[in-house]
């Protein structure tokens, strides 16, 4: 190469290093003014959180790569990006289903982002109750499994708190054996979830025979027992395997493939109309023929899609039961506001949990 002159991957390195000083002029101005924004918001006495303008400007920018950057490699910058910004305008604290680790922790990183304060509880009932007392601003609870069904607790939990649902994210189960040495045969016994254990039955049969098996309250509770037990394994996710310092076994243990869970984001308020929304209800009618056909009969008039429904045992009657329904749109809209109307007179009792975003899976 003659002297003087820069080689063609040179040229290229030197674009790169400009765009990469752009960038971070770009969001350091980005982040400025999202602290303006937040601080006119203070001053108004308006709250600066709105999940919905979140879940808006998200899709807007995803619309506008076409393609060119692999979409979920850009989702989650994006999703980084938008989260930190909004620390800076308010700290967000957030209740999950721990201990650390767990699926519902990965959940509310996914949607919250790295940044956020995750405050792990027990039991699905101490979330709903942290965010009543606004001891934090959300909640994440596991609502539905894709092989396993609901989530009864949380379902149940609605009828003891005033919160809403305010989003709702879908996180793929996968399933890993970790323990300390990444060697099959040190395993003496497997703990896990009992819906681990159960997702996992086959390949346990099929690779450890003869190794028992222990339930425990969570995935990350059976890594925090393999951390410190060199003969214990627990399946847990690739998160725990990171939290905890332990080695792979084997990935991807999961009998059934395509195993997702959705999560709800509770919170005290419900957020604005996006264009993309989805509506969760509770109701009961009269035991009596053709009840529950008036009322689903308002919404396929209004061509009104009914993404699940299924019945809850009422825990203050015996064998009355309330149905539990997803819908398409948001409450403040029509067709949707003119349909709860219409069937508010045909039911004995009638919540609303909440509308927001649809989540993306």
């Amino acid at each position: 190469m003659p002297k003087g002159t820069l080689s063609e991957i040179e040229k290229l390195r030197k674009k790169i290093d400009e765009l990469d000083r752009q960038l971070v002029e770009i969001l350091q101005q980005r982040f400025q003014i999202v602290k303006q924004i937040g601080e006119i918001k203070r001053q108004e006495g308006r709250t600066s959180l709105d999940l919905s303008r979140e879940r808006q400007v998200l899709q807007r920018l995803l619309s506008l790569n076409r393609g060119v950057f692999p979409e979920e490699s850009l989702r989650a910058i994006l999703l980084e990006i938008i989260n930190t910004c909004r620390q800076a305008q308010e700290p967000t604290r957030v209740a999950y289903l721990g201990p650390e680790a767990t699926f519902s922790h990965m959940a509310a990183l996914e949607y919250f982002g790295r940044t956020v304060e995750c405050l792990p509880v027990e039991t699905v009932l101490d979330v709903f109750e942290e965010v009543e007392s606004e001891r934090t601003r959300f909640g994440v609870v596991p609502v539905e499994n894709s092989i396993e069904g609901t989530v009864s607790a949380t379902l149940d939990a609605f009828s003891q708190y005033k919160v809403r649902i305010g989003g709702e994210v879908y996180i793929p189960i996968t399933h890993n054996l970790l323990n300390q040495t990444g060697r099959k045969e040190d395993i003496k016994k497997v703990l896990s979830h009992p819906h681990a254990l159960a997702q996992c039955r086959r390949w346990l049969r099929k690779n450890l025979p003869a190794v028992a098996t222990e339930e425990v309250a969570s995935t990350a509770l059976a890594a925090r027992w393999a951390a410190v037990d060199p003969s214990v394994a627990a399946i847990a996710s690739p998160l725990a395997a990171r939290t905890y310092h332990l080695q792979v076994v084997a990935q991807h243990i999961e009998d059934y493939k395509g195993n997702v869970t959705r999560f709800w984001i509770i919170g005290k308020e419900s957020p604005a109309p996006t264009g993309a929304d989805k509506t969760s209800l509770f109701f009961s009618v009269q035991d009596k023929p053709g009840a529950l056909h008036q009322v689903l009969e308002a919404f396929a008039k209004r061509k009104i899609n009914l993404s699940k429904i299924e019945s809850r045992p009422a825990k203050s009657e015996p064998w009355r039961y309330l149905f539990f329904l997803d819908c398409e749109g948001h409450l403040e809209e029509s067709p949707l506001k003119e349909c709860v109307e219409e069937v508010r007179p045909l039911c004995l009792h009638l919540q609303w949990l909440g509308s927001y975003p649809r989540g993306h899976f």
